[in-house]
Order: C-alpha cells, then sequence, then structure tokens
C-alpha cells in the first residue's frame, strides 16, 4: 500500500517536472492537442493583425458609403434646393414661367427714342396722360402696367418682347408731332375768343399759349403766370409792342422776346422758368421757357395782334 501511494504521488510530480522542463512549441508535436489549446493565447497576438483584414472590406465599403456626396450637393448649392420645392407643389408648377422672366426690352431707368415711341403709343391709347419725355419713370412704368393689365398680361411695368408686341399691333406709327408735341403741358380746348384772328391764346388752366391763326394752332409752349401778389391779368388784350431784347426797369430783369400787351406786362422768355420750372412765378408776366419756339413765334406775331388770357 505504501508503495502504490507513493507511485500515485510520483506521477504528478514527474507530470509538473515534465511540464516545466519541455513545453516547447517544438516538443509538443507529439502530444495531445488539449495541451495544444493554451498556445493559443500567445499566438492570440495574431488576432489584432486580423482587423488589417478589414482593411480590404474598409477599401470594398466606399461603394456602400456613399454619404458623403449627397452631402456636398445638399448644403453647398442652394439651386437644387429650390428646384425640389418647386417641383414638391403642383401649385408652383405653373410658376416657373417667372423664373425665366422674359428680358426686359425699357423698364424705369431707360432713356432712348425708344421709350419716346413708347410713350406716345401708350398715350394713344388713353393710358399716358402726358407728353412723351423719352425717359422711362413711374409714370411710364404705371401706364405700361395699365395696358398689360388691359391686355391680360403680368402687369411688371416693364416692357419686354409680348407687352412691345402687343402694344404696337394696337396703336400705330407715332407722328412727329405725338413724338415731339409742341409742349410738355396738354393744350386744352382754346376759348372760343381765340378761334378767329391772329391770336396769343393763353390758358391758365393748362398752363400753355397756343398761337393760333384762323382758329388753327401754329405753335404752342409751357407758360407760367404771377404769383399770388403779383397776378397776370386775365381779359383780351393786344399787343402793344414788341422788344427782341428788353431789361424790365422794376426788377432789373432781361425779357427777351418780349410782347407787351397790359402795361408792363408781356409774354417773354425766362431763363429762371427755364432752370426752375414751375417752383418759381413771374412778377405778373407770361414766362415762356422755350426760347427756340418763342424765337419763331416772336418773328410772326404783330402789333395789334390779340391777346387771350383766361381760365
Amino acid at each position: 500500500m505504501r508503495r502504490t501511494s507513493v507511485l500515485k504521488a510520483a506521477v504528478p510530480v514527474a507530470a509538473a517536472v515534465a511540464l516545466a522542463a519541455g513545453c516547447a512549441p517544438g516538443t509538443v508535436r507529439a502530444g495531445a492537442p488539449s495541451a495544444r489549446a493554451l498556445p493559443a493565447p500567445a499566438s492570440a497576438p495574431p488576432a489584432p493583425s486580423a482587423p488589417a483584414a478589414p482593411s480590404p472590406s474598409a477599401t470594398a465599403a466606399p461603394a456602400f458609403v456613399p454619404v458623403p456626396a449627397p452631402a456636398t450637393s445638399w448644403s453647398p448649392p442652394p439651386a437644387p434646393s429650390a428646384p425640389a420645392k418647386a417641383s414638391a407643389t403642383p401649385s408652383d408648377r405653373s410658376r416657373p414661367s417667372p423664373e425665366p422672366r422674359p428680358a426686359a426690352l425699357m423698364a424705369e431707368g431707360s432713356e432712348s427714342e425708344r421709350v419716346r415711341e413708347l410713350q406716345a403709343r401708350l398715350r394713344q391709347l388713353g393710358h399716358f396722360h402726358r407728353n412723351p419725355t423719352a425717359f422711362y419713370g413711374s409714370l411710364t412704368a404705371e401706364a405700361v402696367s395699365g395696358f398689360q393689365r388691359a391686355r391680360g398680361l403680368d402687369a411688371t411695368g416693364e416692357v419686354d418682347r409680348e407687352t412691345w408686341r402687343r402694344l404696337v399691333t394696337a396703336s400705330r406709327v407715332p407722328t412727329a408731332d405725338e413724338l415731339r408735341p409742341p409742349t410738355t403741358n396738354e393744350l386744352d380746348r382754346p376759348d372760343a375768343r381765340c378761334l378767329t384772328g391772329r391770336v396769343l391764346c393763353v390758358s391758365k388752366e393748362s398752363r400753355t399759349l397756343a398761337w393760333m391763326i384762323g382758329g388753327r394752332v401754329v405753335s404752342a409752349m409751357d407758360v407760367r403766370f404771377g404769383t399770388e401778389n403779383t397776378p397776370t391779368r386775365e381779359g383780351v388784350f393786344t399787343v402793344d409792342r414788341k422788344e427782341r431784347e428788353w431789361t424790365s426797369t422794376l426788377y432789373h430783369t432781361p425779357m427777351p422776346y418780349a410782347m407787351f400787351f397790359s402795361g408792363g406786362q408781356a409774354v417773354h422768355y425766362s431763363a429762371d422758368f427755364a432752370a426752375r420750372g414751375y417752383s418759381g412765378g413771374s412778377h405778373g408776366c407770361v414766362n415762356v421757357r422755350d426760347k427756340e419756339r418763342l424765337a419763331a413765334v416772336f418773328a410772326q406775331v404783330r402789333p395789334g395782334d390779340k391777346v387771350v388770357v383766361h381760365w
């Protein structure tokens, strides 16, 4: 019994000595596979190298991860996002026409002979109530909008090709007098006293002077009158005298092309009227600002011709 127990005790000792002495990788070839299971931890370090294998799969992954591409197309160009909204709602699909808005041929700020023709044509149709000036301002824009509304067009106040085509169709080619009327102010109906003979017909209502012979307007021009303190007298007068060059004896101001009709009151050219317009007034005379036009009338008027100043 004692020998057996001694032997049993010796076996584990021998096994322990064997393990301590020679569990090298080369000596375990003939040994049991269970004994090799332990070295797996030592070969475990290669397992981390296994993540290197994902690197091939990572290179393949980009084909499956195109997230960055959409991100760039979304944020930088806002333009793509706008179309997306336009196509989203069916009601907006009818509005793509404003996006490619027709180019304007004429708009506010334009100044040309074409604008003058535009204004003359609009005036023929009753949309523009002033004489053509060749400048496209707010009044012209309003007239264009009125024409566009009447024709079922978008009331943009700008003239595009379609607006111009419709306007040309609805109107006629303006005459020279329509393009360049004699006055900036529109002439009103002549007073009955102006319809016979040779008359300087002066209207305070329209602020115009019409040189008329036999009831026909030969020439016309804008005029201004005296202020409340020095009003221009009204009534029927005759031309007393003419002075091509004259200086007022009371106010010491030049009065070229003066045609006196009532004491010191006369029709004459005024440089102040030409410069400041209706912001000023005369001392009772009838001021004219178109020197060239007045000079032509001055050459035709004779002393004794009638002068009618009326409302």
